[in-house]
């Protein structure tokens, strides 16, 4: 079983992991596109993210639009949703048992027989989630354009 540091350094590199997962969710910029009139005052930037589609005009101007329904979105688009969510529903998860297999926390009792299979299970399920982000992150034209 690993020391202390190394399993604080393990945790925080995956909170740090939620923390990115979150806000990469969460941000319009999946797709971007970019309209240049006959001179640039007309030029508008097209972003379009997981759950709303913005544009942004040369002006300042900023317009947002959140989905008005599921079923009008593409089915790796829902995919994409689905797997994300799913990823951080099991990081999160994974993050708990984490909390209860570490060597500071007395959880898990003093059993480090135990402590050992709930830090390997909790590094388990932080895999699953991470890997299921794998998909929607390297799908051509679904991938986020800050990537």
């Amino acid at each position: 079983m690993a020391n202390s540091g190394l399993q604080m350094l393990g945790f925080s590199l995956s909170l740090l992991g939620l923390i990115g997962l979150i806000v990469g969710t969460i941000m319009p910029q999946w797709k971007m596109s970019a309209y240049v009139g006959d001179n640039i005052i007309t030029a508008v930037a097209m972003y379009e993210g997981l759950w709303m589609s913005c544009a942004s005009q040369s002006t300042g101007q900023i317009q947002c639009k959140v989905y008005d329904s599921i079923l009008q979105l593409n089915s790796a688009l829902q995919a994409t949703r689905a797997l994300m969510i799913v990823g951080i529903i099991a990081t999160v998860a994974g993050l708990g048992v984490a909390c209860m297999g570490m060597k500071c926390t007395n959880c898990g009792g003093d059993d480090k027989t135990r402590k050992s299979r709930i830090a390997m299970t909790s590094g388990i399920i932080i895999l699953i989630g991470g890997s299921s982000l794998v998909l929607p992150c390297s799908l051509p034209g679904l991938e986020p354009s800050w990537l």
